[in-house]
Formats: C-alpha cells, sequence, structure tokens
C-alpha cells in the first residue's frame, strides 16, 4: 500500500524547521559578521585618533626636548617650574623669560585642550615629581602593564554622565630626558611614564547604540521576509508533490483504461470486506461478469472499437452501482463488484438490473453503433449458514456461476450454489 497523505505532515513539518533553522543561522551569522565588523572597524578608528594625538604630542614634547626646553616671557601671574633648577633668566632688555619642559608643556596644552572641550592629555608616571601627574586608576593599571612590556593601553570610562575613550602609551627614557630625571635612577630606554589621551565619544555611543536598533530591525525584517519566501515555496513543493503522490496512489490503484479500481486493489478491498463480514457477522456478496464474445469486436472493429466497449461497460456498471459497493476492472474484459452487506436476493437483482443496462447500451464507433451483452456469475457468503470462505474460492465460486451461465446461452444471470 502506499503512504496515506496524514503520513507526509510530520516530515514536512520537521523540514519546514530545519529549513528555518538553516536561513536563521545563516542571517544570524550574516548580521553578526557585520555588526562585528562595523564594531571592529569604530574601535579602530578611535584607537588610530588616540594614537594620533598621542604621536602629536610626542613630536611637540621631542621637538622640546632637543632645544633642551623653550623660555617663553614671564608674564604677570605666570609662575615658574618648581621642579627645575633656575628655571627663570633675565635677559639685557631687563625682561625676565621662564622655562618651559616636555613635562610642563605638555600639561599647559592638555589644559587649552580641555577648555576648548576637545580632549584632553595628561602625563603621569608611577614615580612623579609632580603631583598633579599622579596616576588615576586607568593610568596606573597601564604603567604596571607597560613595564611588562605592553606597548599601549585601550579603554571606556563614565564622566559626568558622558562617555570617554582612554588611550595612553609609555615614554621612554631618552638622552634629553636624563637632565632633569637621572636623579630618579632612570637609564635610557627605561619607562618612565605615560601620556593618557581621553576624549568625549558620547555621540558616538548614541550613533552606535541607534545603529545597533536598525541592524536589529533589519535583522528581524530579513529574516521574516527570507522565512516567508521560503516557507511560501515550501508549501509550494508540498502541494506539488502530494498531488504527485495522490496521482501515483491513483495510477497505482486505478485501471488506466476503464478508470475503474484495478485488480490489485479489488483484491485488498475484497479481504477487508470478508473480514469486517466475519466480525460482524453480515453477509457479503460478490457479482463477477464479462462482455460476450468481446474478441469478435476487436476481431471486426478493432482494439479501438474493443476499448471504447470497455469503457461503455464500466460507465454502465459504474451508474448502477450504489455507494457501498466496490466496481473494479478484474482483467481483460472481465469485471468484479464486490457487494457488502448485501444477501444473494439483492446481489441477483442487483446483476439483472446491471445485465439489461449493457444489453440496451450502444457504442457508436466511426459511425457504426456496436452493441454487446455480459453474463454474471452472483456468489453470496452468510455467516448464520456457512463457515467464511477463502478469497480465491469465493471469486472461483462466482466465476465458475457465470461460465455456467455462458454455457446455457450467455446474456444472463448465474448463481452459485
Amino acid at each position: 500500500m502506499l503512504p496515506q497523505k496524514s503520513d507526509y505532515k510530520s516530515p514536512w513539518k520537521r523540514f519546514a524547521v530545519n529549513i528555518s533553522m538553516v536561513i536563521l543561522l545563516f542571517i544570524s551569522a550574516l548580521f553578526t559578521g557585520i555588526y562585528l565588523n562595523n564594531q571592529k572597524t569604530i574601535e579602530q578608528g578611535l584607537k588610530n585618533r588616540g594614537q594620533a594625538l598621542f604621536s602629536s604630542l610626542i613630536i611637540t614634547r621631542k621637538w622640546n626636548a632637543l632645544h633642551g626646553g623653550v623660555f617663553v616671557e614671564k608674564t604677570p601671574g605666570m609662575e615658574s617650574n618648581p621642579y627645575l633648577q633656575n628655571p627663570d633668566i633675565t635677559a639685557s632688555n631687563g625682561k625676565t623669560y621662564t622655562k618651559k619642559n616636555p613635562a610642563l608643556m605638555t600639561r599647559e596644552i592638555s589644559e587649552i585642550a580641555d577648555r576648548e572641550g576637545t580632549f584632553q592629555f595628561h602625563i603621569t608616571s608611577l614615580k612623579p615629581l609632580n603631583p598633579n601627574n599622579t596616576p588615576d586608576p586607568f593610568e596606573r593599571q597601564a604603567l604596571l602593564s607597560f613595564a611588562q612590556g605592553k606597548s599601549e593601553a585601550i579603554g571606556k570610562e563614565k564622566r559626568e554622565g558622558a562617555t570617554y575613550y582612554r588611550y595612553m602609551a609609555p615614554l621612554f627614557v631618552e638622552q634629553a630626558c636624563l637632565s632633569c630625571h637621572a636623579a630618579q635612577g632612570y637609564k635610557l630606554g627605561d619607562v618612565r611614564g605615560g601620556i593618557s589621551v581621553r576624549f568625549n565619544i558620547e555621540g558616538m555611543e548614541r550613533a552606535l547604540m541607534l545603529n545597533r536598533l536598525l541592524l536589529g530591525l533589519l535583522f528581524a525584517v530579513t529574516l521574516a521576509s527570507f522565512l516567508g519566501i521560503v516557507l511560501r515555496l515550501v508549501v509550494a513543493l508540498q502541494k506539488k508533490l502530494l498531488a504527485a503522490e495522490e496521482l501515483i496512489r491513483e495510477m497505482a490503484t486505478t485501471d488506466y483504461l476503464t478508470k475503474l479500481k484495478n485488480r490489485r486493489f479489488l483484491l485488498t478491498r475484497f479481504r477487508e470486506e470478508l473480514d469486517r463480514t466475519s466480525r460482524y457477522r453480515h453477509p457479503i456478496s460478490c457479482i463477477f461478469f464479462d462482455a460476450d464474445h468481446f474478441k469478435r469486436v476487436n476481431d471486426t472493429y478493432g482494439h479501438e472499437a474493443g476499448d471504447t466497449v470497455l469503457k461503455a461497460i464500466s460507465a454502465t456498471s459504474q451508474e448502477q452501482c450504489r455507494q457501498t459497493d466496490i466496481l473494479g476492472r478484474y482483467g481483460g474484459e472481465e469485471f468484479l463488484m464486490i457487494l457488502p452487506e448485501t444477501d444473494l436476493a439483492q446481489a441477483s437483482a442487483l446483476a439483472e438490473r446491471l445485465r439489461q443496462a449493457i444489453e440496451n447500451q450502444t457504442s457508436l464507433v466511426d459511425q457504426q453503433q456496436i452493441r454487446v451483452t455480459a453474463t454474471f456469475g452472483v456468489a453470496c457468503y452468510s455467516p448464520e449458514a456457512t463457515a467464511p470462505p477463502d478469497l480465491s474460492d469465493f471469486i472461483k465460486q462466482a466465476d465458475t456461476a457465470m461460465l455456467e451461465a455462458k454455457k446455457a446461452g450467455r446474456n444472463r444471470v448465474g448463481i452459485a450454489t
């Protein structure tokens, strides 16, 4: 037996779930890759900005150090660097100049940048001469990592409701630095501190949040669209396959010429009806019949005419069938009708009606009218009278009754005894 439609529901559901999971994983991976790539690009941009600011300041400090510090005119309110020996000089014109070393210059540039609201620098060390250069927690951790060989430190922090990006890299002892820091025990190449850069990224953080929301919305819309398209294709494919399976099932149980049920189907259903008859103690009958002198029709009018006659007999037989009867082509010009819950008298009456209907029908082939008759054999099993017959014996009884009727003159109904 071919599988029934219900057998295919579970596999189709599993198929739909599996393909949906594949799509979900694919789109999730795609959007995760896009998100991570964007995040990496943004992080690299922030890092590049921090490195650029740090490098700019290092170049400025190096220029200052190469010239042994820069002297500027000491204006009212300007304080001299207390950590330098003899920072002030008086020129021949009587003006006083004070020395700005790299550390002081860095701090003052940082103050200007802070006032402008763009970024802040902070020069710091684990052993600062100036208390203002004492490291904060981020800078201390960075300085400790520099001592272990790391080349930079990156972080973010919240301050006064805003998000800041932190970048820090080490300062190494150079020859120009020893004039001020040799007394602290530094040697050439030592890490003597670092410069940290901090700038506000609150606007960028809000943009990133909006970007994540838009990316999430786009992910949901894309996923829903893909799932909708694929599920529509799955449903369409399912319908086509079920239609094909139904056609195959129909072809496996149907005679291609007469469109009646075929012999295989008849025998299967006959066994089922015999089992039901034995269980519920109901009578069952069968009618075995075939067209009289059918070979003569083929020889006289041709096989196409014979096919037309068989189709006409099939159509007439279907018209005489009751809803519960099972009619099929047994083979060649032979037909079998199974009559559940039908006694011998009822079956004989139906066979007689069918015989008369076939006798009175006319088949038109190439403007020629062809009339045929049929001979019938009827057999009945009554549970109250006999034991259940074997299927082949039951059909043989009806076949034998038909053959006896043919011997008696054809176009008649024979009853199995």
